[in-house]
């Protein structure tokens, strides 16, 4: 079974939605690293588009400057559960999830990411090695 080599740097994420219609691209910055995991959006006072933590099965939000979305993927990329963390909340593992997409509060809901819904994303290629 191949898994996808992840790597910290930039890549699109693209929700369609139900009827296979709508798409919607938001850019992505993508953590794989221990030390990008750990750090995730702390010290930001926001962020344009969403951040992806991967391998991840939970989160937390101390320390954190703003409200946050927080949608839990399994490893086929579908959305297992959607929260809303204030800062200072630590969030229950999810058994079946490999990653984690962040956002600002309400993004999730705009690109109509709820659970049940599969995104797909894509790595920027110019991204080092």
């Amino acid at each position: 079974m191949a898994m996808a080599q992840w790597r910290n740097g930039t890549g699109t994420l693209t929700v369609t939605d139900a009827q296979g219609g709508q798409e919607e691209a938001i850019p992505l910055r993508i953590a794989a690293s221990y030390r990008a995991r750990s750090r995730g959006l702390l010290g930001q006072d926001g962020i344009d588009g969403a951040l992806m933590i991967t391998p991840c099965g939970s989160v937390h939000s101390f320390r954190m400057r703003f409200t946050i979305d927080v949608a839990y993927l399994d490893r086929k990329f579908k959305v297992v559960a959607v929260h809303t963390m204030k800062p200072g909340r630590l969030g229950m593992p999810r058994l079946r999830a490999r990653h984690v997409i962040e956002a600002e509060a309400g993004a999730m809901e705009k690109w109509g990411i709820r659970p049940g819904t599969r995104v797909t994303i894509v790595q920027s290629e110019a991204d080092g090695r």
